[in-house]
């Protein structure tokens, strides 16, 4: 699979997001909005699913967007312009229901913007009011403001330091619009686990309908490992076939957290060893 284009979104240190359009015509033809893709860098590299962004049926070209965190991410954010990937599997996980709800309001925390851009775009083809949360650290982590401006009837922005928008969480501008005159069917959110968690505790008591997009570990992407098994209701769902997407208020949302943080202190070793490496 060839890279077409690559962009930085962010570059700053230790925070750098990138775009990338991929050559991959049979996934762009039949991907739909809520979808993913598992990409392999290197042949002897890990499986890490992404998020299709955007697509062009007409180029046969798919967009994901990265951050560059873990050892993985950095080797993809790599490579250039003309490189090719070892594989693109997909697409995987079941798409959004796309159906007219009315007042829709979209959350997006940090990269999780990256993955409501095709979802809020959906839910906007059929007609709904949409409402668009962005939440990020400081402004120049920003992603994807202009183009959720576009599908949007209302955008607000918040940062945690103040530097851009407002000064808050996504919790705060979300507590006043439910809080509010307006009714809203419904509330889609995608970013960090404390914020998803959050997200859902505002909705559950304001009586919203939420779906959350989880980000749960992952390797195979087909339901065979059972490595993003979360429990909803009570019952083991596997995140890749059964998800990604869920009814937020029936996520176990401590052990969600705890099975992500399994492997921190591998992932922490493994990046410091090839940082090292002439490989790196």
């Amino acid at each position: 699979m060839k890279i077409l284009n690559k962009q930085k979104l962010v570059t700053v240190k230790d925070r750098e997001i990138t775009r990338m359009e991929i050559f991959a015509p049979d996934i762009a033809r039949t991907v739909l909005p809520g979808q993913f893709v598992i990409i392999m860098a290197e042949e002897k590299g890990e499986r890490i699913p992404l998020t299709v962004v955007d697509k062009s049926i007409e180029k046969g070209t798919i967009t994901v967007i990265f951050q560059e965190i873990g050892l993985t991410t950095r080797l993809l954010g790599k490579k250039e312009v003309g490189e090719s990937l070892f594989a693109v599997a997909g697409p995987l996980g079941n798409p959004t229901e796309i159906k007219y709800y009315g007042n829709v309001i979209m959350v997006g925390g940090g990269v999780g913007i990256a993955e409501i851009y095709p979802v809020a775009n959906g839910f906007k083809t059929v007609n709904n009011h949409i409402t668009t949360i962005l939440g990020t650290r400081t402004k120049e982590l920003l992603i994807l403001e202009e183009e959720l401006r576009q599908i949007s009837d209302e955008l607000y922005v918040v940062t945690d330091d103040g530097s851009y928008g407002r000064k808050g969480l996504v919790t705060d501008i979300l507590q006043e619009l439910l809080a509010g005159k307006n009714c809203y069917n419904l509330v889609y959110a995608v970013g960090p686990i404390p914020m998803m968690r959050k997200v859902t505790e505002l909705c559950k008591i304001f009586g919203v309908k939420i779906i959350v997009s989880l980000n749960a570990l992952m390797v195979d992407g087909t339901g065979m490992c059972g490595c993003c098994r979360v429990t909803v209701k009570g019952e083991t769902k596997f995140t890749c076939i059964e998800g990604p997407e869920f009814p937020g208020e029936e996520v176990n949302w401590e052990e969600l957290e705890n099975r992500n943080r399994m492997y921190r202190d591998k992932e922490n070793y493994i990046l410091q060893k090839y940082k090292k490496s002439k490989t790196y």
